[in-house]
C-alpha cells in the first residue's frame, strides 16, 4: 500500500485569516486508512479531507508534503494523481499511478475514436 503526493503548487488563502498564503498539493492512497494514518502522522486535521467524486484526497500545505515524503509516501505528478483517481474510480481500485496514466490515455483515445467515428457517420 502507498501514499502519493502531487506536485500541484496552488495558492490558498483561507477566509479567516487573509494575511497567511499557502501552497497546496493533493495527497491520496491506496485505501482511506492509509491516507487518514499518513495525515494523522504527518499532523493534519481531518478537516483537509475531501471526499468528492473525482477522488477522496486530502489538500496539504507544502510543508505538510515534505513530512509526508519524509514519512514515505512517493511523489507523482499532477497528472499522475489525475490518472490514479480516475483508475479507482472508474475501475474500482488502484495501480501504480504510471501504470493509470498509460491506462487513461488509452481509454480517452479509445473514446476519441468511437467519437470521430460517430460525427463521419453523422
Amino acid at each position: 500500500m502507498t501514499v502519493y503526493v502531487d506536485n500541484m503548487a496552488a495558492p490558498f488563502t483561507p477566509d479567516h485569516a487573509p494575511t497567511r498564503k499557502y501552497i497546496m498539493c493533493h495527497m491520496m492512497a491506496d485505501t482511506e486508512d492509509e491516507m487518514h494514518a499518513m495525515a494523522d502522522k504527518i499532523g493534519v486535521s481531518r478537516n483537509w479531507f475531501q471526499r468528492v467524486p473525482s477522488g477522496n484526497h486530502y489538500d496539504i500545505t507544502k510543508s505538510k508534503r515534505a513530512a509526508a515524503v519524509r514519512a514515505g509516501a512517493v511523489e507523482i505528478t499532477t497528472r499522475e494523481m489525475a490518472a490514479f483517481a480516475w483508475h479507482k474510480r472508474t475501475l474500482g481500485f488502484t495501480c501504480c499511478p504510471s501504470v493509470a496514466l498509460d491506462k487513461m490515455r488509452s481509454a480517452l483515445k479509445a473514446k476519441g475514436e468511437v467519437l470521430a467515428q460517430r460525427n463521419r457517420a453523422h
